[in-house]
């Protein structure tokens, strides 16, 4: 059997948004994901450096909005509304 551990769903979420991030952007150290927990809706912020904003947002706003996808049809399993925030 597998000795690892099934992450929470909360925490896939964050993982998952993450991962992304960190291989969209130069500065990977500075990713960071905070979930804000609501009742019927999380909403995860993505922190990461001034320099690497538009490579995360994309040419007009692309590459946010296919994020937003994947994080919608992710969260989705989870039973749960993710949102998806790109803060400074």
């Amino acid at each position: 059997m597998d000795s690892q551990k099934v992450p929470e769903k909360g925490e896939a979420m964050k993982d998952l948004i993450s991962y992304i991030a960190k291989v969209l952007v130069d500065q990977s150290k500075q990713v960071s994901v905070a979930d804000i927990e609501g009742s019927h809706t999380n909403v995860l912020e993505l922190s990461l450096a001034k320099m690497d904003m538009g490579k995360v947002i994309g040419k007009q706003g692309r590459n946010a909005q296919a994020i937003r996808t994947l994080l919608s049809a992710a969260s989705g399993k989870a039973r749960k509304r993710y949102v998806l925030e790109i803060v400074e």
